[in-house]
């Protein structure tokens, strides 16, 4: 399992053959990237969703933009999960947020987990004009206003803030559950959630 399953079990990382060779480099890049990292070789990825080298330069103009697009891709899949997760929490904003962190720290717990791909992808990528940073940097943005967002309508008195140090738990706890497992930091930053939610004064 890749992390797009992981955060959207109706996707698959088989590339079948009924698919065209750009689905099925994007499903091979997943995989791999993700799997391996981001240095995983293009020889690799051509072999694994078994299309000729042309069609990677034809639909993508080269590996760089074939990872920034299977970011992309996982970004918006990553999206609707916090969005869903949020939704489920109902109408209080402190019961949304403890719906999505209820959900996140089940994330490491599937098979294959290896953090966060975002992180990853954005520590590996040394060359800064590399376009996967945009996209990155974007989605991080994105989740932080949703976080911030919920924190304004709790009535949070430094909602941007405390935005940051949600997202802080989020990306820290991924790095350390991919490496140190055992420590359950997906537990431990549920609790510090829990401090940061508690500084909310609800309405009325």
């Amino acid at each position: 399992m890749v992390y797009s399953q992981i955060v959207d079990t109706t996707n698959t990382t088989k590339a079948p053959r009924s698919e065209g060779p750009r689905e099925r480099l994007l499903r091979a890049a997943d995989e791999l990237t993700y799997r391996e990292g981001m240095h995983v070789g293009v020889d690799a990825i051509l072999t694994a969703a078994d299309v000729a080298r042309r069609s990677l330069y034809q639909h993508f103009g080269g590996k760089e933009g074939l990872v920034t697009e299977v970011l992309a891709k996982t970004s918006e899949r990553t999206e609707r999960l916090y969005a869903d997760a949020l939704a489920a929490g109902g109408d209080d904003p402190r019961e949304r947020l403890r719906s999505l962190f209820a959900v996140l720290e089940k994330i490491p717990d599937a098979p294959g987990y290896r953090g966060c791909p975002f992180v990853n992808a954005d520590l590996t990528l040394a060359d800064p004009a590399h376009p996967a940073h945009d996209v990155i940097r974007a989605h991080k943005r994105r989740l932080r206003a949703l976080l911030e967002g919920e924190l304004r309508a709790a009535g949070h008195p430094d909602p941007a803030m405390a935005g940051v140090q949600l997202q802080l738990l989020i990306d820290g706890a991924a790095a350390v559950a991919a490496s140190r497992p055992d420590e359950r930091p997906a537990a431990a930053a549920r609790a510090l959630v829990e401090l940061v939610i508690s500084q909310a004064t609800p309405a009325g």
